[in-house]
């Protein structure tokens, strides 16, 4: 059986922090994980699936300000989102990202992922949209293109707010911009 709990990183025990971390790294490999990644799930909400007291799932719903045209959208990030590779097609992504999704609606204006290859299908088969217009980072030089993530944004509600005519630009922060 598996039970989700949702905790703010404040409020995470330095077992489970570990835990998190190191399924992390280990489902997605010393190349695709770093250090910095790992900082970008933290100081937000983590979702975290426990089956028998171990864990076996992970998702972090982090503030970030995305803008818009003229707006700036309070917006629910997700990092993290991993499920331990023997328990992956069990729907324990879909236990995590129910969470995940209900503290994006009730915190933010919208949420927004980077999403990979093999989350795609999982992502619009929940309701996400790929944003269809370029994407750009605010960095300490002003806009930065961030082209290599044209295409891999994925977005969860705020279809009234955004403009698909209007660049989408996220905030800046180390390692990987979106």
């Amino acid at each position: 059986m598996v039970t989700v709990r949702t905790v703010h990183t404040a409020d995470l025990d330095p077992a489970d922090r570990r835990a998190a971390r190191e399924l992390l790294f280990e489902v997605f490999g010393a190349d695709d994980m770093t250090e910095e990644d790992w900082s970008h799930c933290l100081g937000g909400m983590h979702v975290l699936a426990l089956e028998g007291g171990r864990l076996v799932g992970h998702a972090a719903v982090v503030q970030r300000r995305l803008m818009n045209g003229d707006r700036i959208l309070r917006t629910g990030y997700l990092e993290g989102v991993v499920v331990r590779r023997d328990r992956q097609r069990r729907g324990i992504g879909g236990q995590l990202m129910d969470e995940a999704e209900r503290v994006v609606r009730a915190a933010h204006e919208i949420g927004a992922l980077g999403a990979s290859e093999a989350g795609v299908p999982f992502y619009l088969a929940r309701g996400w949209r790929r944003w269809p217009g370029p994407t750009w980072a605010l960095g300490p030089n002003g806009r930065q293109r961030t082209a290599e993530e044209d295409g891999w944004i994925y977005l969860l509600g705020g279809e009234s707010e955004l403009d698909p005519a209007a660049d989408l630009v996220c905030d800046w922060r180390e390692g990987d911009l979106w």
